[in-house]
């Protein structure tokens, strides 16, 4: 796994559930070896991302809410789709994310989960490109072609041929779905997010796919709909 993966996955476990970890206890929640774990927590320490409490367990530092606030300046688009999310979260009970590109990686920016949602809030940051509802949407819109195929799955797209008419798929209907691609019994539904004449982001649901098939064209509508009063069309 990439080191900056890992260093995310490490800080994506600190939430408002579990706002310390110490090195036992958060080596075995993420499954990685406690030596590993305790490397990384030093290092994110000392970058001045976390923080030691005087039990020596470890908590976000400060430094997080400057570079949020750097972030939000730097994309003026920011805020308003962390609200969009929340909104997607509550109205439709499940996680709602958004996703954007770092060169070629997709990489997702925020997620929020509503209580009685069917899955638990995934911990990966960096996504499956061609795996994803997320890849597809940022794939077929900034017109890239991925560095490779990730088979995640027996139903993961395999073939340049198969992306190809996925994408083409994508950009006429609006909107991209992966269904037991990346995760095997989960969804995803995702959007591309406009702004300024271009897609910067994208945007949508995740679900068991049992729900998704059966409650398939509900969903698509109430999440377009929680876009549109977002303002957020479907196009430019």
């Amino acid at each position: 796994m990439h080191s900056l993966q890992k260093a995310a996955r490490i800080l994506g476990a600190f939430d408002a559930a579990q706002p310390e970890w110490g090195v036992r206890a958060l080596a075995t929640q993420l499954q990685m070896p406690r030596a590993t774990v305790h490397a990384y927590l030093a290092g994110l320490t000392e970058a001045g991302l976390l923080r030691r409490t005087p039990a020596g367990r470890y908590r976000l530092s400060w430094r997080l809410a400057e570079m949020g606030a750097q972030l939000n300046i730097s994309l003026p688009w920011f805020m308003a789709a962390r609200q969009l999310l929340t909104h997607l979260a509550l109205d439709i009970q499940t996680v709602a994310f958004l996703c954007l590109l770092e060169d070629t990686e997709v990489v997702c920016a925020i997620r929020e989960r509503h209580p009685a949602a069917d899955i638990d809030m995934p911990l990966d940051t960096y996504l499956p490109s061609t795996a994803t509802a997320s890849g597809k949407v940022l794939y077929a819109y900034l017109d890239m072609e991925p560095p490779e195929f990730s088979i995640c799955t027996p139903s993961s797209i395999s073939t340049a041929d198969e992306w190809a008419t996925e994408l083409a798929r994508v950009r006429r209907r609006g909107y991209a779905y992966s269904i037991e691609e990346w995760v095997p019994g989960q969804c995803t539904l995702a959007l591309p997010y406009w702004y300024g004449g271009q897609v910067v982001a994208a945007v949508g649901v995740q679900m068991t796919a049992e729900r998704y098939l059966r409650e398939e064209r509900v969903l698509r509508e109430e999440v377009m709909r929680i876009l549109k009063e977002h303002g957020v069309s479907a196009q430019p």
